[in-house]
């Protein structure tokens, strides 16, 4: 069963002002814990195109950003954007060579970067000036309003561009989304701006339903429960399942009415971890599905269908030989790119999944290469990582085949091989248990974090 599809709707070159900054002027959008108000923003915004300007960035243009999340990306974003140049969202934690390689690949005008930050590495939202450096001249080489790098969860990052259009089209599916925070409500954001759940989830879909954008003081499941408390209207968590996990070992001081729902993106939460975070603070644990490339794809957010999802409004989820495809007017890969990733307008997700013929509901089974055979059988590596992260003492684990089933395992407390390995011997077939195990204090994470599941990387982690 397919949805219909929806093209993203035509955007005139005010689309900033009219999605993202309309409102009255004494509206709150970002508490910081200081508040910032709709005038306060605009101002801001002003301000930064007029300097962004000034060093050389011209319409048709495009502007690196090198800021980690702070009042100052999301001002400079927002210029960048109305000055009609294109934004290349450059995560802070980036090495100097891979932002020299994008900078090379993407010929951005100007870099807005750091000059001086403060308050400390825990915290969500930092203080930050910029500074604003000419590189050239040259104009984008595409229209995208937005250039991203992928997380690179199994394996290097893919340069992925989306228009204004595509990305207003986002925001109207979320409008659309039963359960999604509503004008008077509250986002506790979690995740990082610069990728796809944060930046379109979280600031524009909050910047232009009127939602208050509320970042902890810290990242830390305390600093979460703070800002739920500070104010008493209705308030969603946003972030992935790392997110979850904060919170799961967190007492709340007492009741929090207002705390209402967590939703997540990322990689299945394992079913004893949503559990606990229900229990401990009596709220709805939703779930979303997206990818960079399309954004929001699905989404289940009473917990009425888990693991299933429904697809998000306009677009349409088909199953083709095991893999979903999702429908994507064009294809949104930025120079060279794998040409089985994108084609005649449906995007290839390389995630095994099922489409109920009856329900249009989506199961999302794990990577598509998650499929291996051991001595002639087939093994479901997912079904293997489910097993292992579900075991007792273990707070998070990855299952991949490197010259055998191998399983990288984080303990949430004293743990041993051998209990793993006794612990599994009761659960799987012996031809589906890892053949090697390795206890990590910390499993290695991308910046979106997301659990990393490139072999060599876990190798390295390992040794």
């Amino acid at each position: 069963m397919e949805r219909s599809v929806e093209f993203p709707p035509p955007v005139g070159p005010d689309w900033v002002d009219e999605i993202l900054l309309a409102g009255h002027p004494s509206d709150v959008c970002l508490r910081l814990p200081d508040t910032v108000d709709r005038a306060t923003l605009r101002r801001l915004v002003t301000g930064a195109q007029d300097r962004l300007a000034a060093a050389g960035l011209r319409r048709g243009g495009a502007a690196a950003l090198r800021l980690p999340p702070s009042l100052t990306y999301v001002v400079n974003l927002l210029a960048v954007w109305r000055l009609g140049a294109q934004a290349v969202l450059l995560d802070h934690r980036l090495t100097d060579f891979e932002v020299d390689r994008a900078v090379e690949r993407l010929h951005p005008q100007v870099m807005v970067s750091v000059r001086k930050a403060g308050g400390g590495a825990l915290r969500v939202f930092v203080d930050v000036e910029e500074t604003v450096t000419p590189l050239g001249d040259r104009p984008a080489g595409t229209d995208h309003a937005v250039v991203q790098l992928s997380s690179g969860s199994t394996g290097p990052s893919k340069v992925i561009g989306r228009t204004a259009a595509d990305l207003v089209a986002e925001i109207h599916r979320y409008t659309r989304i039963d359960g999604v925070p509503r004008r008077g409500e509250r986002i506790i954001l979690l995740p990082s701006m610069v990728h796809v759940l944060g930046l379109v989830g979280g600031l524009m879909y909050g910047l232009h339903a009127g939602v208050e954008l509320v970042p902890p003081q810290r990242l830390s499941g305390d600093a979460i429960v703070a800002a739920i408390a500070a104010q008493d209207t209705p308030a969603t968590v946003l972030g992935v399942p790392f997110h979850i996990g904060l919170l799961a070992s967190t007492t709340p001081p007492g009741p929090l009415p207002q705390f209402v729902r967590m939703t997540t993106g990322g990689e299945l939460v394992p079913r004893a971890t949503a559990e606990a975070v229900v229990d401990r603070f009596g709220i709805t644990l939703g779930n979303m599905y997206g990818m960079t490339e399309v954004g929001v794809i699905g989404t289940d957010l009473y917990g009425r269908h888990r693991p299933a999802i429904d697809p998000a409004p306009g677009l349409a989820v088909r199953e083709v030989d095991g893999e979903l495809w999702v429908s994507c007017p064009a294809s949104p890969y930025i120079g060279l790119t794998d040409p089985t990733r994108w084609s005649d307008g449906w995007l290839h997700t390389r995630d095994a999944g099922v489409v109920d013929p009856q329900t249009g509901l989506v199961t999302i089974k794990g990577r598509l290469d998650s499929q291996v055979s051991v001595g002639g059988l087939k093994v479901d590596l997912t079904e293997v990582e489910a097993t292992v992260a579900a075991l007792p003492g273990v707070a998070a684990a990855v299952v991949v085949y490197d010259h055998g089933i191998t399983a990288y395992v984080q303990p949430a407390g004293p743990l041993t091989e051998a209990a793993v390995e006794d612990a599994l011997a009761e659960r799987l077939a012996g031809y589906k248990r890892p053949k090697a195990l390795h206890l990590l204090d910390q499993l290695p994470r991308t910046t979106t974090g997301k659990l990393v599941r490139e072999p060599s990387v876990l190798r390295g982690a390992a040794s």
